[in-house]
């Protein structure tokens, strides 16, 4: 069964900055699209960034512009997501996501294959 794995989370103080990354188990990553995702407590998951197959298309949720920046190595089978100038309202668990078809979108529902997540505290 495919199987993506989060990690990088953690606890950091407001203005800060966290590396989440992103490995699949047992499948590659070069021929998806994926994007990451966060929970907060009491709210629904949202779009946070996507980046196409071959890295040549990215999206950001408005909130998070400027700030966080999506990145994949396909040759490590790897992707990134670098977050700077982390504010409390990023508190979060975020999660990745993958979709073969389609695009690099930011809506929970076009993707197929889910992480367990990570979490992210900003907090002084």
């Amino acid at each position: 069964q495919l199987q993506l794995v989060e990690s990088g989370g953690g606890l950091v103080q407001p203005g800060g900055s966290l590396r989440l990354a992103c490995t699949a188990l047992r499948f590659t990553l070069d021929y998806y699209h994926i994007g990451w995702f966060r929970q907060a407590p009491g709210k629904e998951r949202e779009g946070v960034s996507c980046i196409s197959i071959r890295g040549g298309s990215t999206n950001y949720a408005d909130s998070v512009k400027g700030r966080f920046t999506i990145s994949r190595d396909n040759a490590k089978n790897m992707v990134f997501l670098q977050m700077n100038s982390l504010k409390p309202e990023d508190t979060a668990v975020y999660y990745c996501a993958a979709v073969r078809m389609g695009y690099c979108s930011l809506k929970v529902d076009e993707y197929n294959y889910w992480g367990r997540g990570t979490q992210v505290t900003v907090s002084s």
